[in-house]
């Protein structure tokens, strides 16, 4: 089995506008929301080939960004209290959560 992405560079620029359009106006806040939707908007664009078979199954990442508020919150209160510190682990966190969430159709 291999894995493939199907990211466009135009995509990318796109979803990358949009969170910092996100992070001005919420003055940063944003950015403890983005994590999620940069695991979601990457997994959700990956397959994995069946090479025997030539099969391709298409990964969805069932997490919703609202639906995390509690686990946001807290990594958020951990990054303060560490000053920014906390956020390199929230970032490895929210991966771990997305891969866990995450099946092949």
């Amino acid at each position: 089995m291999t894995i493939k992405a199907n990211l466009s560079i135009f995509d990318i620029i796109g979803h990358l506008l949009l969170w910092l359009v996100l992070s001005i106006l919420t003055l940063g806040i944003a950015l403890f929301f983005f994590p999620y939707s940069f695991a979601r908007f990457v997994i959700n664009r990956t397959s994995v080939i069946d090479q025997s078979t030539g099969t391709e199954r298409k990964m969805v990442c069932d997490i919703n960004i609202f639906s995390n508020i509690g686990h946001i919150i807290l990594w958020i209160l951990i990054s303060l209290v560490t000053f920014g510190i906390g956020y390199i682990f929230y970032v490895y966190r929210v991966w771990n959560y997305a891969l866990n969430n995450s099946r092949v159709q």
